[in-house]
Order: structure tokens, then C-alpha cells, then sequence
């Protein structure tokens, strides 16, 4: 198939999408959607889940993409690693439990001194009252502090003009495999 034909039958897998939830994405449904919100009225929702990173093993999840040569003689043994993730997200801490949806995007271990990591996802909710919609989560990870506060700068679907925290605590961690299990509590205000 040459590249007109991949671009016809990915713009038919496009329109045949269904809308978030009775949401239409249209640019003329979002420009509507703008107009309305001066009548629109602030929600503020609560979720809570757990994220599964699996670096190693079975079901792996999280991805080294890059690395610099000096990342295993740095302080902290992996300043400068990039991983790329699509993480479950559940209802409950384990594995087989409900899954909500996948945190999607990538880390890095940005601290030199300290482990600490740079985050950039999406968590794309894919079942319940949430499917189709999103949060953007653009933060800080200070993986050894108790509780993580981290900013929500955004979403979509539901989620439009999110904006929120996201506390993060880790649930359980492997020191032999370094997959952990994180549990976070979101309160975003959206529309």
C-alpha cells in the first residue's frame, strides 16, 4: 500500500472513531463547547488508582529508550536514562485488578545527586465514566520522598481545561527488578 492509500485508511479509522462519552471532538463541537463555558460551572473530581511500571520481567511496561555513557558512573547510577512508558492504571494495587486505563509517556532521571525523575504523561482512561478522556501530568518525581506532589496542566473529553494535583506514593517497589506499584490520589477542577 503506498502512502495515499495509508493515509485514506487511516483517515477512515479516524472517522470512525465514536465520540468520548457523547462528547463530539469536532472543531466546530470544541468551538461551540468554548462558548458556552462562561455558563459552564467548575467540577472538581476525585480519583484514585494505582500505576504498575514494569521494567523487567513479564508484561514489561516501561521502556530504557536512552541512556548516556557516564549514566552508571553518575552519583545516583542512572542520571541521564529515558524511559517510555504505557503503564496500567487499576483500581485496586494489584495487577489483575480493574484496569481504568495506561499512563502514557516517558520519564527521565533527571537528578544527579539524587534519584529524581522528570515526568511527562498522559493517563488515558479507558473504561468507566472516564474512557476516552485524559490527564496530563508534566512533574517532578523525588521517588524517595513519602507523598509526590504532581501538577495536572490539562486533560481532554471530560477532562477539558483540567487543572489539578496529582499526590503519588509508592505502593510497593522489587529492589532485585525495579518494578514498582504506585498509588495516586487526582483531584483536578475541569468543566
Amino acid at each position: 500500500m503506498g502512502a495515499v492509500g495509508t493515509i485514506l485508511v487511516l483517515c477512515s479509522m479516524v472517522i470512525a472513531m465514536p465520540t468520548v462519552h457523547g462528547i463530539d471532538e469536532s472543531p466546530q463541537a470544541v468551538e461551540k463547547w468554548f462558548e458556552e463555558l462562561g455558563r459552564m460551572k467548575e467540577k472538581v473530581t476525585k480519583i484514585h488508582f494505582y500505576l504498575h511500571d514494569t521494567v523487567n520481567g513479564n508484561n514489561i511496561s516501561a521502556v530504557e529508550v536512552a541512556g548516556a555513557n557516564i549514566t552508571s558512573q553518575t552519583p545516583t547510577a542512572n542520571f541521564g536514562s529515558v524511559y517510555v512508558v504505557d503503564d496500567p492504571l487499576t483500581v485496586g494495587p494489584e495487577l489483575n485488578s480493574t484496569i481504568l486505563g495506561r499512563a502514557q509517556g516517558m520519564y527521565a532521571y533527571a537528578g544527579i545527586q539524587e534519584v529524581d525523575i522528570q515526568i511527562s504523561w498522559n493517563f488515558v482512561f479507558t473504561s468507566g465514566k472516564y474512557n476516552g478522556s485524559t490527564l496530563s501530568v508534566l512533574a517532578q518525581d523525588p521517588i524517595f520522598h513519602t507523598y509526590r506532589e504532581m501538577p495536572i496542566v490539562g486533560g481532554s473529553g471530560v477532562f477539558r481545561l483540567a487543572r489539578g494535583i496529582a499526590t503519588a506514593q509508592t505502593y510497593s517497589v522489587n529492589i532485585t527488578s525495579l518494578n514498582a506499584v504506585l498509588e495516586f490520589h487526582v483531584i483536578v477542577i475541569h468543566y
